[in-house]
């Protein structure tokens, strides 16, 4: 099974979603982004040579082509980040996920197609059967190194080691730190928008005061109106008494007025409680 033909309709045995890197063949300490977005990661299960595989494809391109071995060792080197190397591909493969529960997902599933491998492995042994691995070529790099050197001396075994990156810190910090940019800027714009909003709601405010401080300046103006005119009224009062009292004939139209300006006065103490009311 190819990365092709994985692609033209065969089921995964599980996939998730992720982006993937590939360690930098030159420094073997950075990794380089071989995904432009998060893509489908899936196992594959090739029932004619026994193998299973890691398979991802990004438009026509295989980003992975890894065939799982009993050996391979998946890392968890963060929350969201962990890498696997494959020797017969001459890489490692890094991937970033959105979430921990994914990635532990994962490698879940890697542990359960690892130990799967094995077990077949094992299986084809007692039966005197060399364990298949795929063709050279197929895997997407060249042959296992340990075919060339005895089956895997120690000698190999610390070549191989120190071909992988001594440490995956620095190329997780770069990924964290992509990912701490882009919160940055948009903390960065978030924070402009309640800049604006606060100097708004300092303007409104602003104008508020100053209606509260005219509405105010308005009931006192109010206030002495109407004790002006309470005043007028008590002396208009005065007068008409004076004036029954010595019978003179203009009594009755003094009466209209104080009638008047009584109305007006209730008028103007109505208006006054009903502003105040406004200011509570």
């Amino acid at each position: 099974m190819t990365a092709s033909s994985a692609s033209m309709g065969e089921q995964p045995i599980f996939s998730t979603k992720a982006h993937v890197f590939h360690i930098d063949p030159k420094t073997k300490r950075s990794w380089i982004p071989a995904s432009s977005q998060a893509v489908s990661v899936s196992f594959f299960y090739d029932s004619s040579r026994n193998l299973y595989r890691i398979i991802s494809v990004e438009g026509t391109k295989a980003v992975i082509n890894s065939t799982i071995t009993p050996n391979m060792t998946f890392t968890k080197t963060s929350q969201k980040f962990g890498q696997w190397s494959d020797i017969r591909a001459n890489t490692v493969y890094g991937l970033g996920f959105g979430s921990e529960p994914d990635l532990n997902k994962f490698i879940e599933k890697f542990q359960e197609v690892k130990e799967a491998t094995r077990l077949a492995a094992q299986k084809a042994g007692n039966n005197g059967v060399a364990a298949v691995r795929p063709p050279e070529g197929e895997a997407g790099g060249g042959g296992d190194p340990a075919s060339l050197h005895g089956g895997g001396s120690p000698k190999h075994q610390q070549a191989a080691k120190a071909s992988l990156p001594q440490t995956t810190a620095e190329a997780q910090l770069r990924y964290e730190n992509d990912r701490l940019k882009l919160a940055l800027a948009q903390s960065s714009a978030n924070a402009k928008k309640w800049e604006v909003e606060l100097q708004t709601l300092k303007n409104n405010n602003g104008r508020l005061t100053c209606a509260l401080q005219e509405s105010t300046a308005n009931v006192e103006e109010w206030k002495r109106q109407l004790q002006a005119l309470k005043e007028e009224n008590a002396a208009m009062r005065a007068r008409m008494l004076d004036l029954e009292a010595g019978g003179a004939p203009d009594a009755q139209e003094l009466r209209r007025e104080l009638a008047a300006l009584r109305s007006r006065v209730e008028l103007l103490d109505r208006e006054n409680k009903q502003k105040d009311k406004v200011r509570a």
